[in-house]
C-alpha cells in the first residue's frame, strides 16, 4: 500500500470513529461524560486537519515534478 492509501485509509477509520463518537455525545447524559467525548473528538479532528495538510502538500509535490 502506498503512503497515500495508506493515510486515506487512516483518514476513512478516523471519520469512522467521530461518527461513533457522535453517536455516544448524542447519548451522554453527565457532564463529564460529554468533556470525556469532545475532548476525544477535538483530538481526532486536529490528527483529520493535520493528516489532510499533509495529502494536500504531497498532492502538490507530486503535480509540481
Amino acid at each position: 500500500m502506498n503512503p497515500r492509501e495508506n493515510n486515506l485509509l487512516w483518514l476513512s477509520d478516523m471519520l469512522d470513529h467521530l461518527a461513533g463518537c457522535r453517536s455516544n455525545l448524542e447519548s451522554a447524559g453527565d457532564r463529564q461524560t460529554v468533556e470525556v467525548i469532545t475532548d476525544m473528538m477535538m483530538r481526532d479532528l486536529d490528527c483529520c486537519r493535520r493528516l489532510c495538510e499533509t495529502i494536500r502538500r504531497r498532492t502538490a509535490v507530486l503535480q509540481a515534478a
